[in-house]
């Protein structure tokens, strides 16, 4: 069932804001908020010059490019090209779907998961610049995926449940990425401090 990954993971990382993460955190309320507002427009969509479009993709476009606004110059423009890869990854996938559906050896969903989780990882050092370029790449993706099928009798919504549930898989296997990354550092801090105590103690 469409929707149904979107569902779940979404409103996992809701409770594990609300009632986990530290309340001196200061994203917790900002994300906490921003999840719940994407997960009430889901159900509506509204269409612009003959395209149709679910509001919370373009909601989380909006919200990016807001957080993305707020960084330097430099960042802003290295967004840009980061986002502007996974956009053109992002169409020629679906185009290759179209045109070869043979290669497509596992789930879609799986298989774009972990192919733009890779291709955030290798292009930005954090969490919040892997997810912001992965949002903003697959949903402009989404816009130039939905302009080159208009120009055959294929119609397509933009932002749809389909794209939510790849959006939200992403973002979960990001936020595993990271939590593997900052388990690696704190067990290496407490590995040295061990060290160091055998060391004082001989």
């Amino acid at each position: 069932m469409e929707g149904s990954m979107f569902y779940l993971i979404f409103w996992s990382f809701w409770v594990f804001l609300t009632f986990i993460v530290d309340k001196k955190n200061p994203y917790r309320l900002k994300l906490s908020v921003i999840i719940l507002i994407v997960i009430l427009l889901s159900s509506f969509q509204f269409v612009i010059f003959g395209y149709e479009i679910h509001a919370s993709g373009l909601f989380l476009l909006m919200i990016c490019y807001l957080f993305i606004s707020q960084e330097t110059r430099g960042k802003i423009v290295y967004f840009f090209i980061c986002s502007l890869i996974v956009s053109i990854g992002y169409v020629a996938f679906h185009l290759f779907e179209i045109f070869d559906p043979i290669w497509i050896i596992f789930k879609k969903e799986w298989m774009m998961g972990f192919c733009f989780g890779y291709l955030a990882i290798l292009l930005q050092k954090t969490l919040k610049g892997r997810i912001l370029i992965t949002i903003c790449g697959t949903m402009q993706g989404e816009f130039l995926y939905a302009y080159t099928l208009s120009k055959f009798p294929f119609p397509y919504a933009i932002g749809t449940f389909e794209y939510l549930d790849v959006c939200a898989l992403i973002t979960a296997i990001l936020a595993c990425w990271s939590v593997i990354e900052n388990a690696g550092t704190y067990m290496q801090t407490h590995f040295h401090f061990f060290e160091k105590g055998k060391q004082k103690s001989s």
